[in-house]
C-alpha cells in the first residue's frame, strides 16, 4: 500500500498541491485517499464518521460485511513519516475507534495510519 499511494503520489501531485495553512495540509491527502478508496463501488467509505470518542478519519467496509478498516491520515510537518504514523495509530487506540465496529459484531478490525510529506508517505499497520 505504502509503494502504491507513494507511485501515485509521485505521479499525480505537485508540491503546490500542499501549500496550504500548515494545519491544513494533512486535510489534501485525507481528500486523495478518499477519491482513491471511493472507487471501489461496493465499499463503503466514511469520512469523518463519529466513532468512540472522536472522529475517524477515513472507515472502510467492504462488501464482504466481515471486516472494518480504520485509517487515520497525519501531516509529518517535521520530515518524521514514522513518528507520524506512531502518532496516528496512538490516536486510533487512545480513542476507541474500534469499539463501534466490534459493537457491530465486525471483528476482523485492520487499522492503519498513514503519514504524508509532500509526495512521500508511509503507511503502517497496527499489530
Amino acid at each position: 500500500m505504502e509503494k502504491i499511494f507513494t507511485e501515485y503520489l509521485r505521479r499525480t501531485i505537485s508540491i503546490r498541491d500542499t501549500a496550504v495553512r500548515r494545519d491544513m495540509k494533512e486535510n489534501f491527502y485525507h481528500g486523495v485517499l478518499i477519491g482513491i478508496l471511493g472507487a471501489r463501488e461496493r465499499w463503503g467509505i466514511t469520512s469523518n464518521r463519529e466513532m468512540g470518542e472522536g472522529y475517524a478519519d477515513i472507515l472502510v467496509e467492504p462488501d464482504t460485511g466481515d471486516m472494518g478498516i480504520i485509517i487515520e491520515v497525519k501531516y509529518a510537518h517535521d520530515k518524521d513519516l514514522t513518528a507520524a504514523c506512531q502518532k496516528a495509530l496512538e490516536q486510533i487506540e487512545h480513542t476507541g475507534y474500534e469499539d463501534d465496529l466490534a459493537d457491530d459484531g465486525i471483528e476482523k478490525i485492520l487499522k492503519y495510519g498513514i503519514a504524508c510529506y509532500k509526495k512521500r508517505c508511509k503507511v503502517m499497520l497496527a499489530r
